[in-house]
């Protein structure tokens, strides 16, 4: 089954049998927080995993776990979420890009418990999409580092739980979404600093100047790169996150989410470790890819 058919399905039946449906298909998936969004595994949605075994044991550990799925090449989904909030709608902003052209081509769409959309478009494997946020417009996308929580999952609002749901399946044939044009469109005042390149790339100082000129949505992406970079130095942890612990702060990371990521980055980068033998050169950002990272939620 595609996820689009699973989770088509998903109002009948509860998270652990969509996540197991989920991993049949080959998408890995992760508990989250029953009453919000937050992953419950160590190192959130990098736990994501398709193992039977390991999905059952998760569920028999949190039963009422809500249902995360990461998005981009791990799932082969990217989704554009349409926000509800005290603060704004983002549906002007989808309805700009619809007539632009620019949504037309999604596989399904998602009701979120807030009264916002998730659309999922099939995603390039060829051509992976960092993930971004527009505040302004209302708009997120997630893409290559992010996750959604998926229906049968629910939240709960004014009182009472409100599930996931989905509202509406594509009867043409669903391709991928241009993100950067949606986010040229909606927000052209969007800039992100470019990464640091060339030598001195794992320089702690620099990397933490970078990492402080960050906006919101490239965040945890950022640090998870930069840390990156300081462990293919040889430094430990614990310098890593003294190096960039405070600018993370700076930009309105918390520690928990901070230490999680320089821990996931660091083990990453171990177990692609080179033998003993091997020689540590200072790597280049992927040509074509600058400015990647995973974001959360």
């Amino acid at each position: 089954m595609s996820i689009a058919e699973v989770l088509f399905t998903a109002a009948r039946f509860r998270p652990l049998s969509t996540a197991l449906a989920l991993a049949a298909a080959g998408v890995p998936v992760f508990p989250c927080h029953p009453d919000g969004k937050r992953p419950l595994t160590p190192s959130g949605f990098h736990d994501a995993s398709h193992d039977h075994d390991i999905v059952r044991a998760w569920w028999a550990t949190w039963p009422t776990a809500n249902l995360g799925m990461p998005t981009g090449p791990a799932s082969g989904v990217d989704v554009v979420d349409v926000d509800i909030s005290v603060s704004g709608t983002g549906f002007a902003a989808l309805e700009t890009a619809r007539s632009a052209g620019l949504i037309d081509g999604e596989a399904l769409r998602v009701r979120t418990p807030s009264g916002g959309l998730h659309l999922y478009f099939p995603a390039d494997p060829d051509r992976p999409q960092r993930c971004w946020q527009s505040a302004s417009a209302h708009v997120d996308f997630r893409g290559d580092g992010g996750y959604v929580v998926v229906p049968p999952s629910s939240l709960p609002i004014g009182g009472a739980r409100t599930a996931y749901r989905v509202c509406a399946l594509n009867s043409t044939t669903p391709h991928p979404i241009d993100a950067a044009a949606l986010r040229q469109l909606i927000d052209p005042r969007a800039q992100v600093p470019s990464r640091p390149t060339g030598h001195g790339i794992a320089e702690p100082s620099r990397l933490a100047a970078w990492l402080s000129h960050l906006q919101e949505g490239e965040r945890n992406h950022g640090l998870f790169w930069a840390a990156c970079r300081l462990a293919e130095a040889g430094r430990p942890i614990k310098d890593i996150e003294d190096s960039l612990t405070a600018a993370a702060i700076s930009v309105g990371l918390d520690e928990r989410e901070i230490a999680i990521t320089i821990r996931s980055a660091s083990r990453r980068v171990g177990a692609q470790a080179p033998p003993p033998a091997a020689r540590w050169r200072e790597p280049e950002p992927p040509s074509g890819r600058a400015n990647e990272a995973p974001c959360l939620r």
